[in-house]
C-alpha cells in the first residue's frame, strides 16, 4: 500500500500462523494516521482483513493507494463542510474504513472483491476513482 498524500510506501506481513504481528499492527496505525494532523487510532483489525482479503481475490501486485484512513474528528467536519459524501459519524473516525484505489482495476472491480467478503461496507465512488471499505454492517451505495 502507498498513501497518495504522503508518498509513504507499507509493504508487509502482518498475521501469519494465525497471529498478528504488533510491530505490523503499529506499522500499520502509523501509516493510516490523519495526514493533516498525524493524529492515530488503532486501526481495527477486520478493515485490514478485508482490505487483504478483496486485494487477493483481485489477484493483483500492485499495492493500493490509500487515499483516506482513520480521520480525527476536526478532519471529519471540515471534509463534511466540503462535500455531502462524508458522513458526521464515519467509520473513519474509529480507525474502521479506509479509501482506497487501484490504477489497474476499475471501481467495480474493487467493489465486487470487498462485497464478495460478506465482511463490511463498500462505497464506488467512481467519479472520483475510489472505494471505500469498512468493517461495519454489511452494506453498499454508489454507482
Amino acid at each position: 500500500m502507498y498513501s497518495a498524500r504522503t508518498g509513504e510506501h507499507l509493504d508487509m506481513i502482518y498475521w501469519i500462523e494465525g497471529e498478528y504481528l504488533s510491530d505490523a499492527l503499529n506499522e500499520i496505525t502509523t501509516f493510516m494516521r490523519d495526514w493533516r494532523n498525524n493524529q492515530t487510532i488503532k486501526i481495527d483489525l477486520r478493515t485490514v482483513d478485508i482490505m487483504a482479503a478483496a486485494h487477493n481475490l483481485m489477484d493483483v501486485n500492485e499495492p493500493y493507494m490509500l487515499l483516506s484512513g482513520y480521520r480525527s474528528p476536526q478532519t471529519n467536519a471540515m471534509l463534511r463542510a466540503r462535500s455531502s459524501g462524508v458522513a458526521k459519524n464515519s467509520l473513519h473516525m474509529k480507525g474502521q474504513a479506509a479509501d482506497l484505489r487501484l490504477a489497474s482495476r476499475s471501481v467495480n472491480q474493487m467493489a465486487r472483491a470487498a462485497s464478495s467478503c460478506h465482511a463490511g461496507g463498500v462505497g464506488r465512488y467512481s467519479g472520483s476513482n475510489f472505494v471505500h471499505m469498512d468493517c461495519g454492517p454489511v452494506r453498499s451505495w454508489g454507482a
